[in-house]
């Protein structure tokens, strides 16, 4: 860019061509704010106007920065110049606002655009969006309205309304997804190909996704990491080397996303010495520079060992800033470890570089309640009242005849409340009477009765009472949770995998716990 720059500067005359060359060079090399002062001189440039080109290019830029009230500023250029009719110019508002964060303003537009006005990549856009807002239903239900209206989907189109279906779990409707991708002649796309990866494993079929894996003959980087991410998220350890080693002989160079999944199976695993391997590998054989997620992984992976000074010291010793995810890993091992003085100086830090994440306070919180300071940890938990700060509310959902049902902490809002919490206290006398004390006596030998109580009416624990009541007998039970899954429910689980004969398949928010015959494929280390 600098030798087109001085092109660019010795010329006698400049038309809309060439500042247009200049505006798209920079967004091509990712030199995002030159590409924005570059269309404010053509803005102010009195012989030359914008166009759909440099217009399109600065909203790139605008929504690759986040810089939404300068794209407000080219939205207005837009109106000004006569480019809003444009369908190029709409969609390239569309995805502006969506990626800036304000997504009811892409709605709006696409609403107010007509039938005629919408090609794919304005449906892909705002079921895009919806994906990167969180709202999974609506993604898949404009999906559906879109191949209605007789618009031919994509690879875009499928990767967003797969990631969806992951996220939601929702199997069936992703099996659906597949079959048209293979009408559609999509499937040699290594997009769709990870996507479809992706959604088989988030959805617990881990058999489907090999098997998708296996018959893609052009298997590149993106697929063979989608591959190991989902190995790691299903605690197959062995799977996920055996993976990395045979993609490394295949001539395959891994990339930033991969390490984070291979360094994530290390720390799940407890191997340290395997992850720290790794870590170094990553610039002295692949020539990547490791980010906040791998150095997350490293703490994680000392402190689940235990080495919670050695995770300390690796932190202090980062030749960059820690993130406060690193620091989030600490404080999650001092809560393992019940390590409290620890704890508290790395929470105090997380208070002030996030102080509205509230998983920072519940974690310090449960440090305080296992170390018997009841006083201290109700005085963090009206420290977050204060801040404004509020727990996202645990929930999990189980799948029955096509329906969703969900739970939420002592719900009693289901018309079948009285058999689940029967079936709850039956099973806690069945496990009580195999010797299971639930973990709610502290060092000074009080115990919780209350906490006791409401920790056998977690969420996941309604869902499998439910299960139980209404899925066939024998049939998995498959349940998923929008947050960690407790050590009191992790066990309870494990117990009744066993005590009524069935599989049971949780999806919490970090990976797979598949629990038979009394155990869990994560080994107890999750």
């Amino acid at each position: 860019m600098v030798s087109a720059r001085k092109v660019f500067d010795e010329m006698p005359e400049r038309n809309r061509v060439s500042w247009n060359a200049m505006i798209v060079g920079f967004l091509r090399n990712e030199f995002y704010e030159q590409g924005v002062e570059f269309f404010r001189e053509v803005v102010r440039e009195s012989s030359v106007s914008p166009d759909q080109v440099s217009v399109s290019s600065v909203l790139s830029a605008c929504a690759n920065m986040g810089a939404v009230e300068f794209g407000r500023e080219v939205h207005g250029v837009v109106v000004k110049h006569g480019l809003e009719t444009l369908a190029y110019v709409k969609n390239s508002l569309m995805d502006m606002y969506s990626k800036c964060r304000c997504f009811d303003h892409t709605i709006k537009l696409f609403r107010i655009m007509g039938d005629k006005d919408r090609d794919i990549v304005s449906w892909n856009v705002v079921t895009s969006g919806c994906v990167t807002n969180h709202n999974f239903e609506d993604a898949c239900n404009y999906f559906w309205v879109m191949r209605k209206e007789g618009i031919r989907p994509d690879e875009a189109s499928y990767s967003s309304v797969l990631s969806a279906s992951a996220s939601l779990a929702a199997l069936d409707q992703g099996t659906l997804i597949h079959d048209q991708i293979i009408k559609s002649g999509f499937m040699r796309s290594s997009c769709v190909t990870s996507s479809l990866i992706t959604m088989y494993s988030k959805c617990g079929n881990l058999i489907d996704a090999c098997c998708v894996f296996e018959e893609n003959e052009d298997r590149n980087v993106v697929c063979w990491t989608a591959m190991i991410a989902a190995y790691q998220q299903h605690g197959c350890v062995n799977q996920v080397f055996e993976s990395f080693r045979e993609m490394l002989g295949e001539g395959v160079k891994p990339n930033y996303i991969t390490f984070v999944s291979v360094l994530s199976a290390c720390s799940h695993a407890g191997l340290v010495e395997e992850g720290f391997e790794l870590f170094n590998s990553m610039t002295k054989t692949h020539g990547i520079i490791p980010g906040h997620e791998h150095s997350a992984c490293i703490v994680d992976l000392l402190g689940r060992a235990g080495r919670l000074d050695e995770a300390r010291r690796f932190i202090e010793s980062m030749p960059i800033i820690p993130h406060s995810s690193i620091w989030g890993a600490l404080l999650g091992a001092c809560r393992n470890h019940n390590n409290l003085e620890m704890g508290r100086e790395v929470a105090e830090k997380l208070f002030y570089l996030e102080p509205n994440n509230p998983g920072n306070y519940v974690l310090l919180s449960n440090i305080y309640t296992n170390n018997g300071r009841l006083k201290e940890a109700d005085e963090v938990r009206r420290l977050m009242g204060l801040n404004g700060v509020r727990k996202e509310p645990g929930c999990s959902w189980i799948d029955v005849k096509n329906k969703s049902i969900v739970f939420t902490a002592q719900d009693k809002s289901h018309s079948r409340t009285d058999e689940i919490y029967e079936i709850l206290r039956k099973l806690e006398e069945l496990i009580e009477s195999e010797g299971y004390v639930s973990e709610t006596q502290f060092p000074n030998g009080i115990v919780e009765a209350s906490r006791e109580n409401s920790l056998w009416y977690h969420s996941e624990k309604l869902a499998l009472a439910f299960g139980i009541l209404t899925l066939p007998v024998k049939a998995p039970i498959r349940i998923k949770k929008n947050l960690r899954t407790c050590q009191h429910c992790h066990t309870v689980l494990k117990f009744a995998s066993c005590i009524f004969g069935r599989e049971i398949v949780v999806r919490d928010i970090n990976r797979f716990h598949r629990f038979t015959n009394g155990s869990c494929s994560c080994g107890d280390y999750w």
